[in-house]
């Protein structure tokens, strides 16, 4: 049956449509001291997230947890830990690619550490989350929560959605920050808190494998720069470590079962650069890439 004719979907779209502003007044409100002394502090945007659940969706307010094992908000159900969410300061995250992708490690880390396999990262200005699937992230929700009217996506965080496999294509990746929207940040040295790869000196979203985000012997094939922009020598080397050799060095430390998602990964970076076959001529590596995920997503 399509999610959209479940009894538990078409009530939650009501009970959204209902509280979305109320929802959004209340944040307006808690956003005041931002006006008011120029910024506002974290707590404000853990604020925003708890009413974002309980009261634009349908979580209870004993279903939020703060600070478990030094994660932010855990949200739980029955005692079973659904999804982890890293919070920043309103406005920190929106939109800094940098900023996003070193709080989605943070989140990262604890949710390997405590078994839960759904992350988030929210600064009240812009909401995150993905599932951890293939030794990376899947898109599940992306939105804006200046928004005026509500966003369907958000039941895939609800109470009956956030535990159901995300629907849709696979090669429709959610856009997490528009070009014309992202802030570049020139890298002023690594995070005192950031866990780096002894060999790389790279933290561990910069890898297009990641076995646990707290081991970096497990982090496999870096193809990204420390402020999570494409690295061009790296890609097409990570590439061919898997579909060819690269120096000797193929490797057969990724699990079969995450290769697709590895590839489809690789994929959409090279995209990014223009440089897949059907975007102009292009190196026999990416030539290689292309009929491999034709082969991975017939199969």
């Amino acid at each position: 049956m399509p999610y959209r004719e479940l009894a538990s979907y078409k009530r939650f779209d009501t009970h959204l449509k209902t509280n979305w502003p109320t929802f959004s007044a209340k944040r307006s409100e808690r956003l005041r001291q931002q006006g008011r002394f120029g910024e506002a502090s974290e707590r404000v945007a853990e604020n925003i997230v708890e009413d974002l659940f309980t009261v634009a969706l349908d979580w209870k307010l004993g279903d939020i947890n703060n600070q478990v094992d030094y994660a932010d908000i855990v949200i739980t159900r029955l005692g079973i830990k659904y999804c982890i969410v890293e919070t920043k300061r309103p406005g920190a995250l929106a939109w800094n690619r940098a900023a996003v992708h070193g709080a989605l490690e943070q989140a990262r880390r604890y949710a390997d550490e405590q078994k839960v396999k759904c992350i988030a990262v929210s600064d009240g200005v812009m909401f995150y989350a993905a599932n951890i699937e293939g030794g990376g992230l899947r898109d599940r929700v992306f939105v804006s929560l200046e928004s005026r009217e509500p966003h369907n996506d958000l039941w895939w965080l609800s109470e009956h959605g956030v535990y159901r496999p995300r629907i849709g294509p696979q090669d429709e990746p959610l856009t997490l920050l528009e070009p014309a929207q992202v802030t570049q940040v020139a890298s002023s040295g690594a995070d005192s808190n950031a866990l780096l790869h002894p060999k790389y000196c790279l933290p561990a979203q910069c890898f297009a494998y990641i076995g646990d985000a707290n081991r970096p012997a497990t982090w496999k094939l870096p193809y990204l720069r420390e402020d999570g922009s494409i690295d061009v020598k790296r890609l097409p080397k990570a590439i061919q470590s898997i579909l060819s050799n690269y120096r000797g060095a193929k490797v057969s430390s990724v699990p079969e079962k995450a290769i697709p998602d590895v590839l489809r990964r690789l994929a959409a970076a090279a995209e990014q650069l223009g440089k897949m076959p059907y975007q102009g001529e292009t190196a026999e590596v990416y030539e290689m890439l292309a009929q491999a995920l034709k082969q991975v997503d017939s199969a």
